[in-house]
């Protein structure tokens, strides 16, 4: 069953993205960007150590060719998709919603990025939830969530429970100012980035001492059929397109440098395939990193690993082999387990708490300024005395806060309840690329717009390469969304379709209700 969501790593990788392209920004004002910062740039705004982890979870090694395929199917047409838009409409205000309007009208723009705006909603629903698996195993080493109960309360409504409460602190802390938060964000990157090199180290290093044997082998079969039982279907493995899209996301957040770049004509396009195959080579090894300790039915096959704690059973395990294959006695290997999985666990606090704190208020911020104000509420608009849209802050908390209580009283499994926050993560965060992919054709057609730099011309060309494009991402997203319908799972479908179609309508209705509401006045 259905990327997305990436494990909870996609904490930090989401700030470092932000970061990464500030920097060469600011630091590039007076100087062209080479084409080596440019593949560190790419490479660093992109590229996210748990998505091999999920994909090997998922699919183990027949994960590789969907990565493959969607790297060149999606990520470097789109990303050179994007790149246009940035080029020409650079220095404009509003991001994606500055797109979308200059390219085709304010409408498709206003849904096109209220649909943006619910992945990271959705983001929150999700990344809150998967904090307190990280919370739990930084405390006791290993995920002990599945067994917290209180009263009446199961462990999935309980969490339920607690995430709502976490939510609302931060909310409430974040509406007076994060400048302290940083210092807790710069030591929980370092932990993350330290893992995430860790792990592939120690890893080669066991591969080593073992003299090349891996505890999940190498078949022909199982390069081309997944081991999980939920990926056996057809639909099921296309679904996993969807996985693979987010492995790629953020695309957009490099194309804002375009106007930078030393000779971008040349140096971009160049830039781009270098790191795509450069990230590509590293998922791959990564994803056969994770066979080197574990094999996937003896250690992920079982009730208690889920979306959620799979990072730090992976993690786990590592430990356990490095003791066995350094001759030490069991209870040592356990315990250098344990402490494995106890730093990546501080890590995801430490890294979690930041981004919490910086995505309950920058996305819905971003949102706010590049819309017109007269297309919102003007209590929506309003900034408080330290610059934050307090009001739509407690909205969004409300929101997310309900869908959260929803879904951990709709009476699921800890696993599937865990599938369900993943898969509406992807889904929502895959959504807005359908408008920037379709908008394509719109914005080459204007012809008052300045093109510093220019992916493909003429028409055919256009179209050909926007609808392959663009049913790469559709097909993933609709297969995801009616995979669980085959096996009469009507709830995991209705969840993990719900953000994207439920924000468009919404955005549909309120832009309606607005154009009419002006027509009457004029």
């Amino acid at each position: 069953q259905g990327n997305k969501i990436k494990e909870i790593f996609i904490l930090t990788q989401t700030i470092l993205r932000s970061r990464v392209v500030l920097f060469f920004m600011k630091n590039n004002d007076h100087s062209k960007i080479s084409p080596s910062s440019l593949v560190l740039m790419i490479f660093s705004s992109i590229f996210g150590f748990s998505n091999s982890l999920t994909a090997f979870y998922q699919m183990g090694y027949s994960s590789i060719i969907w990565y493959i395929v969607t790297a060149i199917l999606f990520f470097l047409p789109s990303a050179l998709i994007f790149a246009e838009y940035g080029a020409s409409f650079k220095g404009i205000k509003g991001g994606i919603f500055s797109w979308l309007e200059g390219s085709t009208n304010e409408k498709v723009a206003f849904i096109g990025t209220f649909i943006w705006l619910s992945a990271w909603v959705i983001w929150l629903v999700s990344s809150t939830q998967f904090f307190l698996v990280s919370v739990s195993t930084a405390i006791f080493g290993h995920d002990t969530t599945q067994s917290w109960h209180l009263g009446p309360l199961t462990s999935t409504q309980l969490l339920g429970v607690l995430e709502v409460i976490f939510l609302a602190i931060v909310t409430f802390c974040a509406a007076k100012g994060i400048d302290k938060i940083k210092a807790i964000n710069n030591i929980g990157g370092i932990f993350t980035l330290g893992i995430a090199i860790g792990f592939t180290a120690v890893s080669l290093f066991v591969f080593i001492l073992n003299h090349g044997q891996l505890a999940e082998p190498v078949t022909a079969q199982n390069m081309v059929h997944s081991p999980n039982p939920a990926f056996q279907s057809p639909i099921a493995v296309i679904s996993f397109i969807v996985y693979a899209l987010f492995a790629y996301g953020g695309l957009e957040t490099t194309s804002g440098v375009i106007d930078s770049v030393d000779k971008p004509e040349k140096n971009y396009p160049k830039a781009l395939i270098t790191a795509m195959v450069l990230m590509t080579a590293l998922y791959v090894v990564n994803i056969f990193m994770c066979g080197v300790a574990v094999n996937w039915n003896k250690s992920l096959g079982g009730k208690g690993v889920d979306l959620a704690n799979v990072e730090y059973v992976l993690i786990n395990n590592l430990g356990i082999v490095t003791g066995h294959s350094l001759g030490l006695s069991h209870s040592t290997s356990l315990a250098i387990g344990t402490v494995f999985s106890r730093l990546a666990g501080i890590a995801d606090v430490l890294s979690g708490i930041a981004a919490a704190f910086l995505m309950v208020y920058s996305p819905i911020k971003s949102f706010i300024e590049g819309c017109d104000p007269r297309l919102l509420p003007k209590k929506m608009v309003k900034l408080n005395k330290h610059n934050m849209p307090e009001f739509s802050m407690w909205v969004q908390a409300i929101v997310v806060s309900v869908i959260i209580l929803f879904i951990s009283f709709g009476g699921n499994g800890a696993q599937q309840f865990y599938t369900i926050l993943m898969d509406m993560m992807n889904v929502s965060s895959s959504a807005p690329y359908l408008f920037l992919i379709a908008a394509y054709p719109f914005f080459k057609a204007k012809k008052d717009l300045d093109r510093p730099f220019v992916f493909i011309e003429g028409k055919k060309k256009v179209w050909a390469t926007t609808i392959v494009v663009w049913l790469v991402v559709a097909v993933g997203i609709i297969f995801t969304c009616i995979e669980p319908l085959f096996t009469g799972d009507w709830q995991t479908s209705f969840w993990t379709a719900i953000g994207p179609v439920a924000f468009g309508v919404v955005a549909w209705i309120y832009y309606a209700y607005n154009e009419r509401k002006e027509k009457a006045m004029a």
